[in-house]
């Protein structure tokens, strides 16, 4: 008997539940989901999702071994208009710098420059509160960031940038679905999540190391701090300091979105090679340079990009050495530069027959397969050729790379973000 009304008082209580929502017991997914739209990041170019050929233009039969044409099919993203900048990557560095100061001097002043999460008890940085200028001066700690005496020149108190290090988490997400689809897998996320230690600085000696018997001080003495110089792209960059500047500006934004209560996006990263050569060519197919045609220079007799010219002649094109972003037309989808100028980094590793092997759809390959690990694969691809690179390595199916530990004076990169949805255009 009480088992029965047991039964009837939920069944009741179940009854009740169904009538007060309004869905009179019909399937009509969870209520008060908010409406969301994918906000576009500040200096971004919106590139829809499409199908274009991929490889060479040119009638060179080595080269048509390694980019062998091949229909693929991209999804939508928003990138970077322009390489990143000097003062952008400045930024990066000056936030990282902010930070281990916080850090060591809430060793000593917890109250001030820290605060305690609520939900795990672990100290974090408070960026809201002053850094007090005796704290600063008198921190141990922070004087270790600092060049000794021995080091300095002209007996300048300047920041060992040796020593800017930003720390982040690592999540493999491709290690995760391996180890999920093992048979009883007991895993935890541990196993797939690691932590990263990067020396962030880029490497200013890069104009000299690059070339011997040539006269690349002046570059190298200014070229990345100077005011002149804020919005040229930044160089000396290798593919892991580019992809820790992709971890953390999506942290950064993300954070921000967190303190207004609004849905997070997904990750800044370095685009696949696939992505950045159906970006370059701006919805165009076939076409050998981002503005379309076949030619490097215009009706006019103008350059349309900075690269090496002729022989030897690197100025013809209005510029030496790197020049200011956005100095040349755009192409359709409103990108600059994705010829000459710098070359820019991919997340893809360098294999010569990947276009035969990859996927038709979003096309990529970080991982061997047989090893499932990206840091056996040292080679990245690198797209779009340089200031000093001849007409071939501007083409927009041109392959080549560099190992991802090394920097160069030729080589930067620019940000994508994945598209949340079908389309920009969809009312939501």
């Amino acid at each position: 008997m009480k088992n029965f009304r047991l039964l009837l008082i939920l069944f009741s209580a179940s009854i009740l539940a169904s009538c007060g929502s309004g869905d009179r017991g019909e399937l009509i997914g969870s209520q008060g989901r908010p409406v969301w739209f994918h906000p576009q990041p500040f200096g971004t170019v919106y590139v829809p999702t499409g199908s274009i050929h991929i490889g060479g233009n040119e009638q060179d039969v080595p080269m048509a071994m390694i980019t062998p044409n091949k229909q693929v099919s991209v999804v939508a993203f928003y990138m970077d208009e322009t390489e990143i900048t000097n003062n952008e990557y400045r930024q990066f560095v000056e936030a990282v710098l902010d930070s281990m100061f916080r850090e060591r001097l809430g060793e000593e002043n917890p109250d001030d420059y820290w605060y305690s999460n609520d939900e795990t008890g672990e100290h974090m940085i408070n960026y809201i509160t002053k850094i007090r200028p005796e704290d600063f001066e008198q921190n141990e700690a922070i004087k270790e960031l600092y060049y000794n005496q021995e080091e300095t020149y002209y007996r300048t108190k300047q920041i060992d940038v040796r020593k800017i290090i930003y720390k982040y988490e690592k999540i493999d997400l491709r290690a995760a679905a391996r180890l999920h689809r093992e048979p009883g897998h007991k895993t935890s996320r541990a196993s797939y999540r690691s932590y990263v230690e990067e020396a962030i600085y880029p490497d200013t000696l890069v104009f000299m190391r690059d070339y011997t018997y040539s006269y690349n001080e002046p570059m190298t003495q200014v070229y990345f701090w100077h005011p002149k110089y804020d919005d040229y792209p930044v160089v000396g960059v290798n593919w892991n300091q580019a992809r820790a500047f992709c971890v953390w500006r999506t942290n950064y934004l993300n954070s921000f979105y967190n303190e207004m209560e609004e849905p997070t996006v997904t990750d800044f990263r370095l685009p696949t090679e696939y992505e950045w050569e159906y970006a370059a060519r701006g919805g165009r197919d076939l076409n050998m340079y981002p503005w379309g045609g076949p030619y490097v220079k215009n009706a006019k007799g103008c350059s349309l990009a900075n690269y090496k010219p002729m022989r030897g002649d690197y100025g013809q094109d209005g510029g030496l050495y790197p020049v200011r972003v956005s100095s040349y037309f755009p192409n359709d989808f409103g990108l600059y530069d994705m010829s000459g100028n710098v070359a820019e980094w991919t997340i893809s590793a360098y294999e010569t027959s990947t276009n035969q092997f990859a996927s038709d759809l979003n096309p990529d390959y970080q991982y061997d397969a047989k090893k499932d690990d990206p840091e056996t694969l040292k080679r990245k691809t690198i797209r779009g050729g340089s200031w000093k690179d001849i007409a071939h390595f501007i083409n927009c199916g041109t392959r080549t790379y560099e190992y991802q530990d090394s920097a160069n004076s030729y080589t930067g990169f620019r940000c994508v973000m994945s598209f949340v949805g079908r389309s920009s255009r969809d009312k939501q």
